[in-house]
């Protein structure tokens, strides 16, 4: 216990780079989920297909290998386009996730039931009130408990990062388990990712109870 709370200070500060990553990922790849779900849920063919291209290759390839490429491949493909470790790590997590989303968000779409959208002509709501007034409160509600178990998921993904050099929580435990030739750096970085994961279960089942209002 002394030695896990000797280390602790050193994985708490790697924590810092693991929820600023958790963070920005979400405002990013939220948005972009939602907005890209709506072009599948439409009859634009041409942009439909190139959405569901995009989100066959983030789901069928594992996001270490997207890191991996985005950090080292993109140089090679463009040499004037080169990111810095947490850019390029930000960037796949988003393009990754946002993939999930869009795929989530689509079902959620598609479940309003099409009486909802005649009931905004009659009511002669635009198009963007339609969306923006009726149909996202109620994909949100629908869809937040398979959103938050990508939002879990995030959380442990952002392990993954130690791949470029980041000095998130996993590499960090690595060096000091390196260094002291014991396990219990490790031990101490799976509490803070078991305590992050509850906390942010926690918070998604707060809003799943609040959105109840719904039913």
């Amino acid at each position: 216990m002394n030695y896990l709370l000797s280390v602790l200070p050193q994985l708490l500060s790697g924590a810092g780079i693991t929820l600023k990553l958790f963070g920005l990922t979400l405002l990013g790849s939220i948005p972009l989920g939602i907005i890209l779900a709506f072009v599948l849920a439409s009859h634009l063919q041409p942009f439909k297909l190139i959405v569901q291209v995009y989100v066959w290759i983030m789901r069928g390839t594992p996001l270490l290998l997207q890191l991996i490429f985005i950090f080292y491949g993109l140089p090679l493909l463009m040499p004037a386009l080169v990111l810095e470790r947490f850019d390029a790590a930000l960037l796949a997590f988003i393009i990754n996730y946002a993939a999930y989303f869009t795929e989530i968000f689509r079902g959620g779409i598609q479940s309003i039931p099409e009486g909802q959208y005649e009931a905004a002509q009659v009511l002669r709501l635009s198009k963007m009130q339609t969306i923006t007034k009726i149909i996202i409160p109620q994909v949100v509600k629908i869809t937040l408990p398979s959103v938050g178990n990508e939002v879990v998921n995030l959380v442990k993904d952002t392990s993954l990062v130690y791949i470029l050099g980041l000095s998130d929580m996993m590499r960090i435990g690595k060096i000091a388990m390196e260094r002291d030739t014991t396990l219990l750096p490790l031990v101490g970085v799976g509490l803070i990712y078991l305590v992050m994961t509850g906390a942010f279960t926690l918070i998604m089942k707060a809003l799943e109870n609040k959105l109840n209002y719904y039913r």
